[in-house]
């Protein structure tokens, strides 16, 4: 049976392949991918005491994570991939605070003009709100430990399409064979 996170991940992906913000085939990137149980660490705490008020944002601020370090990787993991995970992502928000991290990210990190940064945010607010109704519909009981696992599972699955967008944006393209 298919997990909560990878019935997610799929909806994000054929999202994103219609959006031009992926390739059917989608980059991967382990030394990003392997930081995620830390920055899950650090960022949980925040996500879960926003999620009540602002449902939206604690699930898509994990996709401009996975964005930036994204971009640290490419622009210089010499120096990045010596901090640990926790430390880029609590860098990351303090830098103008848990409110503004998607502008700092979008304009700061990324470097996108305005037109750009508008676009990339209303295609997390769209990923956010695609996952908050899946979670909505999902027959998962709130409180239980299915939904903390289902939220976790969400908020990995963010974290990696928004990697995946990244790389997009950068120019690293996977070709499916065959």
């Amino acid at each position: 049976m298919e997990s909560f996170e990878e019935k997610v991940k799929k909806d994000l992906h054929q999202y994103l392949v219609k959006m031009g913000g992926v390739d059917e085939k989608l980059p991967e990137c382990p030394d990003v991918e392997e930081l995620w149980r830390d920055v899950e660490k650090a960022y949980l705490p925040d996500a879960v005491r926003e999620f009540t008020d602002y449902p939206t944002v604690s699930l898509g601020w994990i996709m401009f994570v996975g964005m930036a370090l994204a971009k640290y990787w490419d622009v210089d993991w010499e120096k990045y991939g010596k901090e640990s995970g926790e430390k880029l992502y609590t860098d990351l928000r303090d830098a103008k605070g848990y409110d503004n991290m998607d502008d700092y990210i979008l304009y700061d990190v990324l470097q996108l003009d305005k037109e750009e940064g508008e676009k990339v945010s209303e295609i997390v607010g769209e990923c956010a709100a695609r996952v908050l109704s899946a979670i909505h519909r999902s027959e998962i009981e709130p409180g239980t430990e299915e939904a903390v696992a289902a939220y976790r599972g969400a908020l990995h699955a963010l974290y990696i399409m928004g990697m995946a967008m990244e790389l997009n944006a950068l120019g690293y393209h996977m070709q499916l064979m065959g």
